[in-house]
C-alpha cells in the first residue's frame, strides 16, 4: 500500500504551505490573493494575441497552429514553465531522482502536455516526492523574496511572467474519460422527493456510490460559451400517450460540482484498494455539469442521462494539486443513525494515512444576467455550501470506479455530482434551489423563482445568463492560516442552434 501522507512531515506542517512565505511579486503577498505563493496551481494557456490569430486562421512561420503553454499561476500572473526550465532557473537538486523529475517536467513543459506530468502523481507517494511536487517546490523557491537576484534573474522574472489579462486559458489537461457521481445525499434526497415524496432515496443509495459515464469530448474550459441544447421534450413525461417535440431546452440548469483529475492510473482488470485511492488523485478542479432538465425527464426512462448532459461540462482552468488540497482534509461526513456501514472495499483500513478523505471546502454559485451586465450590476450569489457534507468521498468513488477492473487513466475527470446541503441556500442547482415542495394533494407547488437585482426572475437559466462557480478553504498550517482557492469556473448561456 503506498504511503500517501504529506511526506516526511506531520499533517499541517507542509513547509511549502507555510503562511510566512513571501514572494518578490508583491501581489502574491496581498491578503485575499487568489493565487498566493503557497498554491501555485498548474494551467495551460495561450497568449491572447496567438489565440486571436488562430481564430483568424493564421499560423506561425512554420505553418503550425500556436500550442498551449504549461504554466503556474501566482498572483495575477502566469509563469511560463518551459522558459524557466530552459533558462536553468529551477533547481530540482542533484540526485538521480531529481534529474529524472527535471527531464519529465522539461518534456511536459516543452510540449504543453500536463498529462505527461500527471502520470507520476502529485505530492508524495511511498515517501518520495513526485515530479509534480518537485516542480512546485522549485518554482516556489524561484518566486521567494529571498531568492538570489541579479540583473539576469530580474530580466527572467519579468519575461517569464504574463498577466492573466493577456492570456486565454486552455483545458488544463487532455481528458480521456469523464465520470459523474451522485455523492451528495442532500441532493439525492431533495431530487428524489420531487418524484418519490414518500421514499426519496432509492434502496441502493447508502450502499453504493452512484455514477454514470459522461462525455469527455464536450468538457470545456471555463469561459467557453454554452450553447443551449436542442432535444426531445414532452409536457408530461409520465403520460403514456405523450407526443414529444424537438427544440431548445426550456429548463436549462447548472450543477455545482467538485472534480478530481486522475494521476498514476490503474491497469485493466485490476482494482484500486480504498487505502490507495487518494494517491490516484493528481489535482482538483471546479466542475459545472450543465443539465437540460426537460430533456432529461423524457430520455432517462429507463436509462440514465444522455443528450441532457452530454452537450457541455465546464471545468476551471487551474489544477490545484493534491498536496495543496491535503491541507483541507478532514474526516468524511458521519453516517446517520441506522445507516449501513460501507462494504469492506469502501471502508478505509485502520492504518490509512492522513486525517481523512473529506474536504473542508466552501463552494458557491453566482448568476449574472445580460440585463445585469448592461446595468453594471455585480453577479448575485445564489447558493453556498460545504463539500465536507458529502455522503461519499472521492476515495470511495475512485475505489468503486475501479472495483470491477475498469482502468483509470492520467487525466480522467471524476466529478462529485451536485454539491448540496440541507438548507435551500446550500442547494447546488436550480432544480433544487427553486423547488417549493409538494402541496397537500401531493402535487408540486409552483417553483419559487429567484429574484435578480435587475427585476428579472429565474426558475431556470435564460439566454445571456452567466453562471460563476467558486471554491475555497482555510487551511491551518504551521500555526497560521492559508487560503486555498480553486479559482472560478464561468460559463455564459447562448441561444440554441437554429434547426
Amino acid at each position: 500500500m503506498p504511503d500517501i501522507t504529506n511526506g516526511p512531515f506531520e499533517p499541517g506542517a507542509d513547509p511549502t504551505m507555510n503562511p510566512a512565505l513571501r514572494s518578490w511579486l508583491p501581489e502574491a503577498n496581498e491578503p485575499g490573493c487568489e493565487w498566493p505563493l503557497q498554491n501555485l496551481p498548474i494551467c495551460r494557456y495561450l497568449l491572447r494575441s496567438d489565440a486571436e490569430a488562430a481564430r483568424r486562421g493564421e499560423t506561425a512561420e512554420d505553418g503550425e497552429q500556436p500550442r498551449a503553454r504549461l504554466g503556474m499561476a501566482v498572483g495575477a500572473h502566469v509563469l511560463d514553465l518551459d522558459m524557466l526550465i530552459h533558462a536553468n532557473a529551477l533547481d530540482f537538486g542533484s540526485s538521480d531522482q531529481a534529474e529524472d523529475a527535471l527531464g519529465l517536467a522539461h518534456h511536459a513543459a516543452h510540449m504543453g502536455m500536463t498529462n505527461v506530468l500527471m502520470m507520476g502523481g502529485s505530492g508524495y507517494i511511498d515517501g518520495r516526492p513526485t515530479p509534480a511536487r518537485m516542480l512546485r517546490e522549485a518554482v516556489q523557491a524561484f518566486m521567494l523574496d529571498s531568492a538570489p537576484g541579479g540583473q539576469q534573474k530580474r530580466r527572467l522574472r519579468e519575461k517569464a511572467l504574463t498577466a492573466m489579462t493577456e492570456i486565454e486559458f486552455a483545458e488544463p489537461c487532455m481528458i480521456p474519460n469523464y465520470t459523474d457521481f451522485y455523492a451528495s445525499i442532500h441532493h439525492a434526497r431533495t431530487v428524489g422527493s420531487m418524484f418519490r415524496p414518500d421514499n426519496p432515496l432509492l434502496p441502493n443509495y447508502k450502499h453504493v456510490p452512484i455514477g454514470y459515464h459522461g462525455r469527455a469530448s464536450s468538457v470545456v474550459v471555463s469561459g467557453t460559451p454554452i450553447v443551449r441544447p436542442n432535444g426531445q421534450t414532452v409536457a408530461n413525461p409520465a403520460d403514456a400517450k405523450a407526443t414529444p417535440v424537438f427544440g431548445p431546452s426550456q429548463r436549462l440548469d447548472y450543477e455545482l460540482e467538485l472534480g478530481v483529475l486522475i494521476g498514476p492510473g490503474s491497469d485493466f482488470g485490476r482494482s484500486v484498494p480504498i487505502d490507495e485511492a487518494w494517491a490516484q488523485i493528481f489535482g482538483f478542479v471546479l466542475v459545472n455539469d450543465w443539465s437540460a432538465r426537460d430533456i432529461q425527464a423524457w430520455e432517462y426512462q429507463p436509462l440514465g442521462p444522455f443528450l441532457s448532459k452530454n452537450f457541455a461540462t465546464s471545468i476551471s482552468p487551474m489544477i490545484v494539486t493534491r498536496d495543496v488540497m491535503d491541507a483541507l482534509r478532514v474526516p468524511g461526513s458521519a453516517r446517520g443513525e441506522g445507516d449501513p456501514s460501507p462494504l469492506a472495499y469502501l471502508t478505509p483500513g485502520p492504518d490509512a494515512a492522513g486525517p481523512g478523505h473529506g474536504l473542508n471546502l466552501s463552494l458557491e454559485v453566482l448568476i449574472r444576467s445580460a440585463k445585469m451586465r448592461e446595468a453594471g450590476l455585480p453577479a448575485m450569489r445564489v447558493s453556498i455550501g460545504s463539500f465536507r457534507e458529502m455522503y461519499w468521498t472521492f476515495a470511495q468513488m475512485i475505489a468503486h470506479h475501479a472495483s470491477g477492473g475498469c482502468p483509470l487513466q492520467a487525466g480522467d475527470l471524476i466529478a462529485s455530482g451536485t454539491v448540496s446541503g440541507p438548507e435551500a441556500e446550500s442547494r447546488g442547482c436550480l432544480l433544487e434551489r427553486t423547488w417549493a415542495g409538494n402541496g397537500p394533494d401531493g402535487k408540486p407547488l409552483p417553483r419559487a423563482a429567484l429574484k435578480l437585482p435587475s427585476g428579472e426572475e429565474r426558475t431556470f437559466l435564460g439566454d445571456g445568463d452567466e453562471v460563476i462557480l467558486r471554491g475555497w478553504g482555510e487551511a491551518k498550517v504551521l500555526g497560521g492560516t492559508v487560503r486555498v482557492s480553486l479559482g472560478q469556473c464561468r460559463g455564459e448561456v447562448v441561444k440554441a442552434e437554429t434547426r
